[in-house]
């Protein structure tokens, strides 16, 4: 019991005085995400119970925004960068290789919860390009090699 007590703590201060105002269900949303690191469905519902605001409207706003994650991020997060330099200078085939090298699909995270995937307008490396940015790391001049070898570099760490 413990144990969820914990697991909830954050929600007391996240909706303090909120209960029933919905008109600040998306900036405790916002809070929920910074302390999960996403929005979890037990965490939804426990909100919902404690301000009385729907399940179902708390899953639409949820849903709606781009920024909610309503599931974990991997511990690797690629960005691939989908800008003009890097589109033209190959993007979609590194895109591909690594999708096909972590067997995921794009927005996707691996079923080992190592690694999420995801494009990204522009990383700002144009010079760079293709380019891509794990953790912040960021790798530019990519080819399949280069990036198969990056990719299986970050497996070895994690003795995948």
């Amino acid at each position: 019991m413990s144990k969820q007590i914990d697991y909830f703590k954050p929600l007391d201060e996240i909706i303090g005085d909120n209960k029933g105002d919905a008109s600040q269900l998306i900036p405790m949303l916002q809070k929920i995400q910074e302390s999960y690191g996403y929005l979890p469905m037990d965490v939804i519902v426990e909100m919902s119970e404690r301000t009385g605001i729907k399940v179902t409207d708390i899953m639409g706003v949820a849903s709606f925004y781009a920024g909610f994650r309503l599931t974990p991020l991997g511990k690797y997060v690629v960005k691939i960068c989908a800008g003009t330099a890097c589109h033209v200078n190959g993007a979609e085939t590194i895109a591909e290789t690594i999708c096909e090298e972590l067997n995921v699909n794009l927005d996707e995270t691996t079923e080992d919860g190592l690694f999420t995937v995801e494009t990204v307008a522009c990383l700002g490396c144009c010079s760079l390009a293709p380019v891509m940015m794990i953790n912040g790391e960021v790798y530019g001049r990519l080819t399949r090699d280069k990036t198969k070898k990056i990719l299986r570099e970050y497996k070895e760490l994690e003795g995948a």
